[in-house]
């Protein structure tokens, strides 16, 4: 009811739908908050539900909820505020800043750790912004640490399994995304299409050679949610990315992820605008994207460092790239077909 409207806002650009929808994520965060204690929710004033279908990890019941009223209420104040209502938008970032107060009062030890330790733990807290900058260093690593504790495996359901890839890039992590997107071992993405899966499967153990099928009362094999990394393979592995301050993707954040032993990525996104294709390849210490923007639409490029930069042959000058060599450098670019080389 909050989530929805904001990203539906985010992806086309329609501030109707914000309107539309306002009235009820305030009240959706206003019984939150009333169903609360000292703004942590627990069971006995409403319950919330678990990670659905996690394995082997189990994230408390009271970190889930109260990290979502968390991230509500902030969405709520962004809603608010792109509408042009600065003073609910102030009502409800000041709520966001006490409920992120008591979930680290609550939940967070003094070494960053959060209770229950769980994968989904670190995700939620990274993603909704709600660790300081010091316990957020120490969260990736404690998200870092449990997947390869586990043989580069996800422990996440429902609820926490988006959030995995998109973090782990965020803070450097992206080594970790790449085991984690590839692993074929059970529990993982790849696990179920190693054993002839067309579609993705409501559990992680939908069937297992040792166990064959799970219980048969609940256990789809046409189920999008544990589908989620599909998001950051256009979004970050082909590299065409929402800028959050520019919705209906009118500019977009272009940014391949080159790592994991691909070679080559090819993808296209349909959005309000049009399709955008992103093609990229390596070989021989060359980089080389193919990037179609429709009309009416600008990008930010990032590309990987180096020597030579051109664009349909000719030199650019890369914004963080003067002076040599850098680790990556970017490049602002308006619409059309662009052919990026990168020696």
């Amino acid at each position: 009811g909050v989530i929805c409207p904001w990203t539906i806002y985010q992806v086309y650009g329609d501030r109707r739908e914000l309107g539309r929808h306002l009235p009820a994520m305030i009240r959706w965060v206003e019984w939150c908050r009333t169903h609360s204690t000292a703004l942590i929710r627990n069971r006995d004033r409403g319950g919330d539900y678990g990670d659905w279908l996690s394995i082997g990890a189990d994230t408390p019941r009271d970190v889930i909820g109260t990290a979502y009223f968390a991230y509500s209420t902030h969405l709520v104040a962004k809603s608010a505020r792109a509408l042009g209502q600065n003073n609910v938008a102030a009502t409800y970032d000041a709520l966001f800043e006490q409920v992120r107060e008591a979930f680290n009062v609550a939940f967070v030890a003094a070494d960053g750790r959060i209770k229950g330790n769980t994968q989904c733990d670190y995700a939620m807290a990274l993603k909704f912004g709600l660790l300081s900058q010091e316990n957020a260093a120490r969260a990736i690593e404690y998200l870092d640490q449990d997947i390869k504790s586990r043989g580069n495996r996800l422990s996440t359901g429902f609820v926490g399994v988006s959030y995995l890839l998109p973090t782990l890039t965020a803070g450097g992590k992206l080594d970790t995304a790449f085991h984690l997107l590839l692993q074929d071992a059970f529990p993982s993405w790849l696990f179920s299409v190693k054993h002839g899966a067309t579609t993705i499967w409501e559990r992680w153990d939908g069937w297992t050679p040792e166990r064959g099928f799970q219980d048969p009362g609940m256990n789809s094999f046409n189920h999008y949610s544990l589908g989620s990394c599909g998001e950051w393979l256009y979004g970050s592995l082909a590299g065409i990315g929402l800028d959050p301050a520019h919705p209906g993707y009118s500019h977009l954040l272009i940014h391949p992820r080159v790592g994991g032993d691909f070679t080559w990525v090819r993808g296209v996104l349909d959005t309000i605008h049009g399709p955008v294709r992103s093609a990229w390849s390596q070989a021989n210490g060359s980089f080389q994207l193919d990037l179609t923007l429709p009309a009416n639409t600008t990008a930010t490029v990032t590309l990987p460092g180096g020597e030579r930069i051109t664009d349909n042959g000719r030199p650019v000058t890369a914004a963080n790239a003067a002076g040599g060599r850098q680790a990556e450098a970017t490049v602002e670019v308006g619409s059309g077909t662009h052919h990026f080389e990168v020696k």
